[in-house]
């Protein structure tokens, strides 16, 4: 038997490959994974569809509960769903390393992500470097890991992915430390936060890494037929409206002119995109 890793792509529950459906209907236990990232339904639409009831799998239960998601799966089908692909997130190989330390058989099977959806915003994927995440500041926390990156992606003229923060069934410190098992409601970043921090990290350090005037694209819901896609200047993007999570931001590097035109078309100001892009001629 075996444990099924299902990419479910990224906004339905009809974005399920059909080999991922097929194995669905296959397994016993079906798990969904529901804190890297969020589909645009309720689980009662992935039940109807897949003929299965689904466990919700907070990170809680990934981290510390992962031999009740092994328990048994080498003698039934087990199925562990994740939003976009099985991979996309690094946090799900511990399953999957746990599954063969047990002797038991992994089958991964693959969909779309934002990875590689990003390229409807029309900067193409070989263009890309490293890939950033952005976390929500707090009074006492600010990191910046993320700037070096956007200096070593921006130096050699790459667009940098930068991957939004997300809170699903967070703990304040203070419950956290006093042991209550009380969530915090959920946080999703916006485009327009993720910009602010960026624009504060930029003042704190003061490297030129990018400026107020950078060209960049946010990306809301990807995939869904309400996909919003808006490109402008960072200090233009701090105010778009990109509606509903999940949001997604690229900060433009050079841009061929076959990029630079369909970027164009999601402009805020094209006059002002003219202005601030490079774009090469060749």
């Amino acid at each position: 038997m075996v444990l099924y890793v299902i990419g479910l792509g990224l906004a339905d529950e009809k974005d399920i490959t059909v080999k991922g459906l097929e194995a669905v209907k296959t397994c016993e236990r079906v798990y969904l994974e529901a804190y890297t990232s969020i589909l645009t339904v309720p689980k009662e639409r992935l039940e109807a569809l897949y003929e299965r009831p689904v466990v919700i799998a907070d990170r809680e239960m990934v981290e510390s509960e992962a031999d009740e998601i092994l328990r048994d799966a080498d003698k039934i089908n087990v199925a562990f769903l994740v939003v976009g692909d099985p991979f996309g997130a690094t946090t799900h190989t511990d399953l999957v390393m746990r599954a063969k330390e047990l002797s038991i058989p992994v089958i991964p099977i693959h969909n779309a992500s934002i990875m590689n959806a990003v390229g409807c915003c029309g900067l193409q994927l070989y263009n890309y470097g490293q890939t950033i995440s952005i976390v929500f500041f707090t009074d006492s926390w600010r990191p910046d890991s993320f700037y070096d990156k956007i200096k070593q992606n921006r130096a050699i003229g790459l667009h940098t992915l930068c991957l939004l923060d997300i809170k699903v069934k967070e703990q304040s410190i203070e419950n956290m430390a006093r042991g209550r098992k009380i969530y915090e409601p959920p946080r999703y970043m916006t485009v327009n936060q993720a910009v602010e921090q960026l624009i504060d990290i930029e003042e704190t350090r003061q490297e030129g890494v990018y400026t107020k005037d950078t060209i960049a694209v946010g990306l809301a819901r990807v995939g869904c037929p309400d996909q919003t896609i808006i490109a402008g200047t960072l200090e233009e993007l701090v105010t778009a409206d990109f509606g509903g999570p999940l949001h997604s931001l690229v900060i433009a590097g050079h841009m061929h002119f076959l990029e630079a035109d369909l970027v164009r078309t999601y402009a805020v100001n094209p006059e002002t995109f003219n202005r601030h892009a490079v774009i090469l001629d060749h």
